[in-house]
């Protein structure tokens, strides 16, 4: 079975997490989405990049989540969501997934 690449399943995470929040209504449905898209996608980044680069990648993805909420402010919810997601989805295939 072809493996997702990582790209593919940390920016599934942000979108997929904001969305089933939003339409569940429950933020905390929307955690577990994003909580565990973002560990499959970290042990990717590991395997693929290193422990470093995993670290970085991480990073990234909590501050992409983090980033989403203020920037939503200025652009709206999906637009920012959507912004953040692309980001961290080219960093990932810069670092980890251009490699594999």
């Amino acid at each position: 079975m072809a493996k997702v690449p990582s790209a593919v399943v940390a920016a599934s995470g942000l979108v997929g997490g904001y969305g089933v929040a939003r339409w569940t209504k429950k933020r905390q449905l929307g955690g577990v989405v994003l909580a565990g898209a973002g560990a499959v996608a970290a042990r990717q980044w590991r395997e693929q990049a290193g422990g470093v680069a995993a670290g970085a990648l991480t990073a990234a993805y909590v501050a992409a989540f983090a980033g989403s909420h203020p920037l939503a402010k200025k652009v709206g919810a999906w637009p920012s969501v959507f912004g953040v997601a692309g980001a961290v989805a080219l960093a990932s295939w810069a670092v980890a997934d251009r490699r594999a």
